[in-house]
């Protein structure tokens, strides 16, 4: 099995499986796990199992979307005004800009300050939270640089 499976606490013998309509055939081959053999006796009632889909699934919630990744990866740079985010993204709309920074905000990987001047200054910032998605961000870069000299061929 290719290391990059992670096997589930619950079925020591787990693998990735994706249907054969999926688009993700081609994800499926290069990871070189099975698309096609059917799944072992996975106990997906057991606490552990459920535990880690549960947490998976909220760090998806939270990165989810087109824009939330940039975002942050613009703010690993240092503190930004709204402005200054939006040059380094320069395809997003000042709408989606606001509301996605909202979100990061609600979710707690961001903070947003307020400075008394005129006119008013805004700063976004990443939180000790948000600071501690550099890991995941630099093994996401490195993921996607192998996946287009793999896949893309570029």
């Amino acid at each position: 099995m290719n290391d990059l499976v992670q096997k589930c606490e619950c079925d020591k013998t787990s693998y990735i499986h994706f249907r054969k309509d999926s688009c993700y055939l081609w994800v499926s081959s290069y990871l070189g796990v099975s698309t096609y053999e059917p799944l072992p006796n996975m106990k997906s009632t057991e606490p552990a199992c459920q535990y880690e889909l549960k947490v998976a699934k909220d760090a998806m919630e939270v990165i989810q979307g087109k824009w939330r990744i940039p975002i942050i990866i613009s703010l690993t740079y240092g503190n930004k005004r709204f402005g200054e985010i939006q040059r380094d993204i320069p395809e997003i709309s000042p709408k989606m800009l606001s509301q996605e920074l909202k979100a990061l905000e609600e979710n707690q990987l961001i903070t947003r300050t307020l400075y008394d001047s005129m006119p008013v200054t805004v700063e976004y910032a990443l939180t000790p939270l948000g600071l501690s998605m550099k890991d995941l961000l630099v093994e996401l870069r490195n993921w996607g640089k192998h996946f287009r000299k793999e896949i893309v061929g570029k």
